[in-house]
């Protein structure tokens, strides 16, 4: 939806501006110059005539600039950010076994996930300044500068009607949310892969492998019970000088010690 929104407000755009050229001789003055732009914005092709005032001569002038790349780069990203969202959705819900065997389809879904968000950040940005340098072209005084009308004090040049621009500016608050959201999924993504299962099952392993390496060191209290014979108190008999016997309550190498 976000896309829809990006693309649609940028590449369906239409727009114009009105300007008045009033000539110190009335009849040759024209009030209504109409002046009509669209996207993909190649402002240099837009042509319109303007009185010089000099007679009933008229120029030909046109608009200056090219902002077609920007422009059609922004929208080429959306529509297949677009098509991509859709495509995974489809995926997500009719063939969610076939998109988890041998973790291929989350590690793609990742990699094309980062891709678009670079992208998404690149083409907003680039629009962002290709619409600023489309309102500078389009701004009713910057076009009566070309006029040779205008440049006559005599002359009166005033601007009628400026273009509205709400929508241009819509699209780029559009791709810049697109960026943002984009970016925030690829966290979402990268839980599915098998890269975050490795990382979440290392942990233990690593304390498994210590807890077996402090055991083998000799530290484990069961090292020294029944089986190695040195834990276990015992009382060993032993007959003394006169012929009695003696018993030890001793424990340990002490007591295997007087058993000998």
């Amino acid at each position: 939806l976000f896309a829809i929104f990006a693309f649609a407000t940028c590449g369906g755009y239409s727009g114009g501006l009105r300007l008045s050229v009033d000539c110190a001789n009335k009849s040759e003055s024209d009030l209504n110059i109409d002046i009509a732009f669209a996207y993909p914005f190649r402002l240099h092709q837009v042509n319109f005539d303007a009185p010089t005032c000099e007679g009933k001569r008229r120029e030909k002038l046109s608009l200056v600039g090219d902002f077609s790349s920007s422009a059609e780069f922004f929208v080429t990203i959306a529509v297949f950010a677009f098509l991509y969202s859709l495509a995974a959705t489809v995926v997500y819900i009719f063939f969610q076994n076939k998109y988890r065997e041998n973790n291929r389809g989350p590690l793609i879904d990742f990699i094309v996930t980062v891709v678009f968000s670079f992208l998404w950040l690149v083409s907003s940005s680039a629009w962002a300044k290709g619409l600023s340098d489309v309102k500078l072209a389009t701004d009713p005084d910057e076009v009566l500068l070309l006029m040779s009308a205008c440049k006559h004090q005599s002359n009166k040049c005033l601007p009628v009607r400026s273009p509205v621009m709400s929508s241009l500016n819509t699209s780029v608050v559009f791709g810049f949310l697109n960026f943002i959201l984009w970016a925030g999924n690829i966290w979402f993504v990268f839980k599915e892969t098998g890269w975050h299962s490795s990382g979440q099952r290392h942990p233990p392993d690593t304390m498994e492998k210590q807890s077996s390496s402090y055991n083998q060191g000799g530290y484990n209290q069961d090292s020294y019970g029944p089986a190695g014979g040195y834990n276990q108190p015992g009382s060993y008999g032993q007959v003394g000088e006169y012929g009695q016997s003696q018993s030890y309550g001793q424990s340990g190498p002490t007591s295997f010690t007087n058993q000998i």
